[in-house]
């Protein structure tokens, strides 16, 4: 184990995992508005809608993140598409999130008894007034955990951006891998950095479940 050698790269490695953070704060930002957007569309009671929806997730779920990226970014300048690298990362990884936690803001909605909302209904409530005051609440304290599921997969997931030359973490790796020759060191630095930072993600996630639940 050349310590040495760690100490020395340490420093670039920390400014590669705030590219990472970044990363995964915008793409969770985007895939928390795709999610809540396919949700809203698949649950509505317009055909268009449900089949646009559907069609979202199945279509983003049943291709590689890796190929989306490309499509991006590589294919992307053919139709008029002119992304940078980070940019293209940002949004392909958004989308692709956002896919799963349609499903996942969907499942939970679902899960709580319709009565609730008819019961709301019957007290004088809008449609909307119900599931914003009752159906909501209960549906958020049912997703938070599944979609802390999917915020950690999507923090792993930025990994690979570097295929699209994002100077995160595994691309520095890989960069100071073929000028030291040192693929263990580089490896093992960069995926404890990850485990820091998702680390870190589940205690928010976790003190967040708890405030909601003691709503």
């Amino acid at each position: 184990m050349d310590w040495e050698l760690i100490l020395k790269v340490y420093p670039y490695f920390l400014e590669a995992a705030w590219v990472t953070i970044q990363l995964s704060v915008l793409t969770v930002a985007l895939g928390l508005v795709c999610g809540a957007l396919g949700a809203a569309a698949r649950l509505s009671r317009f055909a268009l809608l449900r089949f646009l929806g559907a069609a979202y997730v199945s279509v983003i779920r049943g291709t590689p993140a890796l190929i989306q990226l490309f499509l991006l970014y590589f294919g992307g300048p053919q139709i008029g598409i002119q992304l940078d690298a980070f940019e293209a990362g940002v949004i392909g990884l958004g989308i692709n999130i956002g896919a799963y936690m349609t499903e996942t803001m969907r499942g939970a909605i679902i899960s709580v008894d319709r009565g609730q909302g008819e019961a709301a209904r019957t007290l004088g409530l809008s449609q909307f007034q119900a599931f914003r005051k009752v159906v909501l609440p209960q549906a958020l304290r049912l997703m938070i955990r599944p979609l802390g599921v999917n915020i950690n997969a999507q923090i792993k997931g930025t990994a690979l951006v570097a295929a699209i030359s994002v100077v995160e973490l595994t691309y520095t790796a890989q960069r100071y891998i073929g000028s030291t020759y040192k693929p263990f060191e580089m490896f093992m630095l960069s995926g404890l950095l990850y485990m820091a930072i998702i680390y870190a993600t589940g205690k928010g996630i976790t003190y967040l479940d708890s405030r909601v639940r003691l709503q």
